[in-house]
């Protein structure tokens, strides 16, 4: 019996130590396992820090895309008012024989800062007074329509057109006739100016107002030929009252 008991004991014992083994071996593991996870934890600290620095780039690209879009947007009022600027430009158009016409128009150009075009036939009128008024006369009897020899290009950037002729027959020579057929003025402002011995625009008003149904014409300056040489104090009253004055 009792080398029972001390074969008992001594397989306890065997069983102590192996235990005692067994802890010793996993506290071993377990140094070696936090070792290499040291290495880990640090090597994703840089990886979050890469990530957190990434991002100021990224919100300055943003900032950039905004500073241009702004920048867009800023050019429109400004391409805007351009644009409006250049729609009311303003054009003299004008026909003379005796120079009176062209007087008044010079005029207006220089008050307003108009660019000026000159109407000429494309086979001149007659120096002598007494064929031309045959001339104009049977012009008007066969509603003709004289060539214009040059053009002045295109009416488009034009918002205003003062109009000019002298007084032929009660009426506008067919000379303008033939302008106002070639040119479409719908939509535009036409102020009308003529020169005469005392007759004013008889009808040619209204008749530039039949020609042109949809555009705006404001009413006329009369210069008799004898005011003709010196039109500026004329010139200014009626810009003034048409608010065009330059």
């Amino acid at each position: 019996m009792i080398v029972a008991v001390r074969g008992k004991l001594k397989k306890m014992s065997k069983m102590k130590t192996m235990g005692y083994k067994m802890k010793k071996l996993f506290v071993i593991v377990a140094g070696f396992l936090l070792l290499f996870a040291l290495p880990a934890c640090g090597n994703a600290e840089p990886a979050s820090n890469a990530e957190q620095s990434a991002e100021p780039p990224n919100a300055t690209e943003q900032t950039l895309e905004s500073d241009e879009a702004e920048t867009e947007t800023s050019k429109i009022p400004k391409a805007a008012e351009q644009k409006e600027a250049d729609t009311m430009k303003s054009l003299v158009v004008y026909f003379s024989w005796s120079g009176n016409t062209r007087s008044v128009a010079k005029e207006i150009q220089q008050q307003t800062g108009a660019d000026i075009f000159e109407i000429v036939p494309e086979t001149p009128y007659t120096d002598n007074y007494d064929e031309l008024l045959d001339i104009a006369q049977n012009e008007k009897r066969g509603n003709a329509r004289p060539a214009i020899s040059s053009s002045p290009g295109d009416l488009d950037e034009y918002a205003i057109i003062y109009l000019g002729y002298p007084n032929w027959w009660a009426d506008m020579p067919m000379v303008i006739y033939t302008f106002i057929d070639d040119y479409d003025l719908s939509g535009k402002t036409i102020a009308p100016f003529c020169t005469s011995g005392g007759s004013g625009f008889s009808g040619s008003v209204g008749t530039i107002k039949s020609m042109e149904p949809d555009a705006e014409i404001l009413d006329g300056l009369h210069v008799r030929d004898s005011g003709a040489a010196n039109p500026g104090s004329a010139v200014t009253d009626w810009l003034g009252k048409l608010n065009l004055a330059g």
